[in-house]
């Protein structure tokens, strides 16, 4: 239940009724959400080389495919789900996210074929949907409009955290595993169930920790129908649509880093270095591994200038860091060579910086009582830029280069620089701060 609180937990000032235990449980709800996010699309290439076989000309299309039909199931119900938590409270759909997870991710490995695989990527996507959204919310809920730029900050730095531990450890059990004796088989399933394990204790935890109470009362007696109608209507106000265009690249960016990166960096050791699927998996981590600890830090610097400079305005910055940083993977001809780590360390700045600053223009552009809903459709873009980059990326992966996810993400990024310049000035500043809000719904 809602308690009262602290004003302040690590700089940020809490929204009424929100106690330092919840806010704890929220920054750890950003570090284990991202760190189970994260493994799957990193160790996918470790299942399809290690367990299933697929060959490597083919691997590609693969994680194509698999993040296709994730993002497509994530587009079905990621509307749904912001609705959902502005009529039942956000702490019910934190919970399912993770049940959803632990079950796609604990039955990944004993997919017979492809078909069963795509089947498991869509349970854990909705698993993903649930937590994306919420996580996009509750760095709002839980905060005043002052703070809401250091609390995207914040998220970030915890997100990179649990990146950085999906990468570095969860991501090596494989290997730890079959150094220790086990088949690679055994490796992969054992892995794999004792991180879904994991994430169901996570989910106990949450229901026992976050915020119970509800930011609307209105919002339990309006129709589903019109709350997602609401959050689409929304897109009308200039700001709102660009931090709906923004969150189009900014999932995009991560997805792009936490699968395409590691696929590449594994495809290349293994075939030019002639290394086991797991020693190539590890080398992938460690890549990976610089550019979420460079998002990691890089986190509060973005979240700090969010609540410093007008908010489209650190907006179009942070896209034309995210643009330049994905176009840089194009002077890359070796990812296991030493050029590799300064553009690891350029991708992690812009994805994090992508990331961080499409929040905080939604919160001061939408109500409290549709915020779930608002969230709920710019995830929703995010989604759809997953399922773009992902399908066209997989495919060109194939038959360009290695580089065409990051291409793609770098091009769509200019993009939305330019319809942020085109529309900057016609979004006015938020009439007032909504610092008397009820606070938050879980």
């Amino acid at each position: 239940m809602a308690v009262s609180s602290p004003r302040r937990v690590l700089g940020l000032q809490l929204a009424d009724g929100i106690g330092r235990g919840n806010m704890w449980a929220f920054l750890f709800l950003a570090f284990t959400s991202t760190m189970v996010i994260s493994f799957l699309p990193a160790a996918q290439p470790y299942v399809l080389k290690g367990v299933l076989g697929v060959a490597e000309d083919d691997t590609g299309k693969i994680v194509g495919l698999l993040g296709s039909a994730a993002e497509i199931a994530m587009i079905a119900s990621l509307a749904w789900y912001g609705a959902l938590a502005d009529r039942f409270g956000r702490r019910p759909i934190v919970v399912i996210g993770f049940t959803l997870c632990a079950l796609g991710a604990g039955l990944f490995p004993f997919a017979g074929n492809t078909g069963v695989l795509v089947a498991l990527r869509v349970v854990f996507a909705l698993g993903v949907a649930a937590l994306n959204g919420m996580l996009s919310t509750l760095a709002i809920d839980y905060v005043r409009d002052r703070s809401r730029g250091k609390s995207y900050g914040l998220v970030g730095l915890f997100s990179g955290l649990g990146a950085m531990v999906a990468v570095l450890a969860l991501v090596r059990l494989p290997q730890a595993l079959e150094e220790g004796g086990a088949e690679p088989v055994t490796a992969a399933r054992l892995s794999f169930l004792l991180v879904a394990a994991a994430v169901l204790g996570v989910a106990v935890l949450m229901w026992f920790t976050l915020s119970a109470a509800r930011v609307s009362e209105s919002a339990a007696r309006v129709p589903l129908t019109r709350l997602v109608r609401e959050g689409v209507t929304l897109a009308r106000d200039p700001g709102v649509a660009l931090s709906y265009a923004a969150a189009f690249v900014a999932r995009a960016d991560l997805a792009v880093v936490a699968g395409f990166l590691s696929l590449w960096i594994t495809d290349y050791a293994t075939r030019e270095h002639g290394m086991s699927a797991a020693e190539a998996l590890a080398r992938a981590g460690a890549v990976v591994g610089v550019a979420q600890t460079v998002a990691m830090l890089g986190a509060p610097l973005f979240g700090w200038l969010g609540d410093r400079m007008r908010r489209q305005d650190v907006l179009i910055l942070a896209q034309v860091v995210a643009a330049v940083s994905y176009l840089s993977t194009l002077l890359v001809d070796d990812p296991l060579g030493a050029g590799m780590m300064p553009v690891a360390v350029l991708v992690g700045l812009g994805e994090i910086a992508a990331i961080t600053t499409a929040g905080p223009l939604l919160a001061e552009r939408v109500p409290a009582a549709v915020r779930g809903s608002a969230y709920g459709v710019q995830t929703l873009c995010g989604a759809v830029g997953i399922l773009v980059v992902s399908s066209l990326g997989g495919a060109l992966y194939d038959s360009w280069r290695p580089a065409a996810p990051f291409v793609i993400s770098g091009v769509c990024g200019l993009l939305v620089v330019a319809f942020g310049l085109a529309v900057r000035r016609r979004i006015a500043p938020p009439a007032a701060e909504r610092e008397d809000e009820p606070a938050t719904a879980h």
